[in-house]
């Protein structure tokens, strides 16, 4: 009986460790087309529904902001050429429960190589058919 529970722990154990890696791959995916400038990349991992948001930190106050993903999408094509622009992930804290998970990863971001801002972006993803899609991402930015 015990090596039974203890088989059964271990294949549970194997299924979290495989969904966290599929986790992780869907938000790297994101970020691949986000630095590619990619929206078709970008799209292939997020639900049709997405909400985006961010905590902006400031001096004097804090505010909440809301970008349509219409608008997030179309962003990209008015980007100069030139602009490069990368989000370092300094890891990730992932919950599962069903077909629901939030991943957790602290960041920086740089335009051209300068620092611009940073503080941890908050993924809510849905498990569709299979296949993580991101459905919420909220993150904070701080200078």
């Amino acid at each position: 009986m015990r090596k039974i529970t203890l088989l059964l722990i271990f294949c549970f154990s194997l299924n979290g460790n495989a969904q966290q890696t599929d986790i992780k791959k869907t938000i790297t995916t994101f970020f691949d087309g986000f630095h590619a400038k990619d929206t078709v990349k970008i799209k292939s991992v997020c639900h049709d529904k997405m909400i985006l948001q961010s905590i902006v930190e400031g001096v004097k106050s804090n505010r909440l902001a809301e970008e349509k993903t219409s608008e997030f999408y179309k962003s990209f094509a008015q980007f100069p050429p030139d602009l490069k622009f990368e989000e370092k992930i300094f890891g990730y804290t992932i919950q599962i429960d069903g077909a629901m998970a939030h991943a957790w990863t602290p960041y920086e971001f740089y335009i051209n190589g300068k620092l611009s801002h940073s503080g941890v972006n908050a993924f809510t993803l849905f498990k569709e058919n299979d296949t993580w899609k991101i459905i919420y991402i909220i993150d904070t930015r701080r200078k």
